[in-house]
């Protein structure tokens, strides 16, 4: 069963604008993959190759790390979009990208309505192989004093630090064309000691940073849109790669996780682990 979409299911089914919503479960005790990538919705052949890639693979979930090219018009939710994604979408959590923003009210949100039935909230978490996924947004108000962070703040409050985050714009990257994004700094800030992960995309490439304040930063851009180079001498970086096109894929189970960097043929590229606690 595809439990990912059990776990959608059952989100409130209108969340007013500015506000997230948390879906309520009892704890996971089924194994989960979860694949995750951003900067994907092209027309691109090696955005086309990835993207068979992950639907062959039946993922129990789908994390779309944002961007649809060039200004996440309908038009290009139709055309880029949908073809690639749009038949995970009952599985699918996704974060708008730099590059729908603007165009949000005529594309990001009405795609997400029609596809899943009801109003796309801002910000949202769901629990998935004993683990809670927080979908935040680096586009919208995030700073000190947003509903967004006061949001976040709230969910995190219920201790453990079994979650992984994830939106648009890192906030740490070993990218040459973007690097870091220090507006980022409060959501990073916010779950330090309560979230093992952050996962991002904006920077076409892919990325595992060192851990940095018990958090580690995952960059999943490389979806088939023109590559960005990385700076290899940037000591924070542990893995990296720069020259191929792919994903992460993520095997979550309750107290552990595995996160698997695959070309766009599925082919392993780097593994690394995390253990997690719980809320006591």
């Amino acid at each position: 069963m595809r439990i990912f979409a059990l776990m959608l299911a059952i989100v409130a089914a209108f969340v007013p604008q500015g506000s997230g919503s948390r879906a309520q479960q009892a704890p996971q005790t089924e194994r989960a993959v979860v694949w995750a990538v951003g900067d994907a919705a092209t027309p691109l052949p090696a955005a086309r190759r990835l993207a068979a890639t992950i639907r062959r693979a039946r993922p129990d979930g789908f994390l779309y790390l944002g961007d649809v090219y060039e200004n996440g018009t309908a038009a290009e939710f139709r055309r880029n979009y949908d073809p690639l994604y749009g038949s995970l979408a009952g599985i699918t959590e996704a974060t708008p990208g730099n590059h729908e923003w603007a165009n949000r009210f005529s594309g990001y949100y009405p795609y997400w309505r029609a596809k899943k039935g009801l109003r796309q909230a801002p910000w949202s978490s769901v629990q998935v192989g004993g683990w809670e996924l927080l979908r935040l947004n680096s586009e919208a108000a995030h700073g000190p004093g947003s509903r967004q962070l006061r949001w976040l703040r709230r969910v995190l409050s219920a201790g453990g630090d079994c979650r992984i985050a994830f939106w648009h714009r890192p906030r740490f990257s070993a990218g040459l064309v973007h690097g870091d994004a220090p507006d980022m700094a409060p959501l990073w800030r916010a779950l330090r000691g309560r979230a093992k992960a952050v996962l991002g995309g904006h920077e076409h490439n892919l990325q595992r940073l060192r851990r940095r304040g018990g958090l580690t930063q995952f960059v999943a851009g490389a979806g088939g849109r023109s590559r960005y180079p990385l700076s290899r001498t940037d000591p924070r970086l542990g893995w990296g790669r720069d020259d191929r096109d792919g994903a992460l894929r993520l095997v979550l189970a309750p107290g552990s996780a595995t996160f698997e960097f695959r070309d766009a043929a599925g082919r392993l590229l780097d593994r690394s682990r995390m253990a997690c606690s719980a809320p006591a």
